[in-house]
């Protein structure tokens, strides 16, 4: 008889909640789970820009030298490095130094101000990836932020641990993959949070073996500079507007959650011209609750 099994722990600054729909043995199930979980406990302690001692900061401590690192760090920056490379800088792995100036430098509900401690301009361009000998080179003093990769890739990992399984969803924060389908064998319901009425869902989807990641203006704020949030234009050191929420659904969650920034950051005609251009889905809710669609069927709530 299936049954659900489900665990929560604290990974990441967010909830992370696993669930799977299973005819296994509870302890099976939950060695597996308490697996998957150990991907975030990894990613986190090797991508972190708020942990001086995590692998990705010590790397930003060494200029003008090839640093050997882990695939956990090497693959999620590779990738967006190749984001950056694709929409020309607007979304920019280098845009640390300019989340620490405005007061994201512990994690991103903190509120210090930090002076800049480069001033030269630093671009993609200036991180330098082999992938032969999985090495890193700086070619300038900066800080590396992978916030907009980094939690889609651990949710990928935990995923491939639960492919066994006839049905599962792991949820970061409302960043997620649903896998095959739930106890009743339906595609997984997921709502999509309201941007002004936390408590509430603005839309519903039905996905399987899918990911749906969401960047918003409406959670993570700069108390120190007034009209920024946690994404940035790297270019001109603003935060967009014109949009409040943007939700992207993908075949993997790092994909999805590298373009839920990028289409933010492009916003509503340039965003849904480049989920045509590459293929994906996805819900795009203007700052005055306008909602769009790219190839979405989604259900009233």
């Amino acid at each position: 008889m299936k049954k659900i099994i489900g665990k929560t722990k604290l990974f990441m600054d967010t909830i992370v909640d696993i669930k799977v729909v299973t005819s296994k043995s509870l302890e099976e199930t939950e060695a597996s789970i308490n697996r998957a979980f150990d991907f975030f406990r990894e990613v986190e302690r090797t991508c972190s820009r708020f942990s001086l001692d995590s692998e990705l900061m010590k790397v930003c401590k060494q200029i003008n030298k090839p640093v050997a690192v882990s695939p956990l760090l090497f693959e999620p920056l590779k990738f967006a490095l190749e984001v950056a490379k694709w929409t020309n800088g607007l979304f920019d792995p280098t845009v640390g130094q300019i989340m620490e100036n405005v007061g994201f430098n512990q994690h991103y509900l903190t509120e210090e101000l930090i002076q800049n401690n480069t001033s030269k301009k630093v671009t993609y361009s200036d991180i330098s990836l082999n992938e032969e000998d999985k090495t890193i080179l700086l070619k300038k003093p900066l800080v590396i932020d992978l916030g907009a990769v980094a939690k889609g890739f651990a949710i990928d990992l935990a995923v491939n641990e639960l492919r066994q399984f006839d049905g599962f969803i792991v949820n970061a924060g409302g960043d997620l993959y649903a896998g095959g389908l739930d106890e009743l064998g339906d595609k997984w319901k997921i709502g999509i949070q309201h941007p002004q009425n936390k408590e509430n869902i603005i839309h519903t989807l039905e996905i399987s073996n899918m990911a749906i990641c969401t960047s918003g203006s409406y959670e993570r704020k700069s108390g120190l500079k007034p009209g920024i949030h946690h994404i940035i234009n790297p270019k001109n050191k603003k935060s967009p507007t014109e949009l409040i929420s943007c939700s992207i659904i993908a075949p993997y969650a790092m994909m999805a959650d590298a373009f839920s920034t990028t289409c933010f950051l492009m916003g509503r005609k340039k965003g849904l011209t480049l989920l045509e251009e590459v293929g994906l889905e996805g819900i795009l809710i203007s700052s005055d609750l306008q909602i769009y669609h790219k190839g979405v069927d989604t259900i009233d709530y």
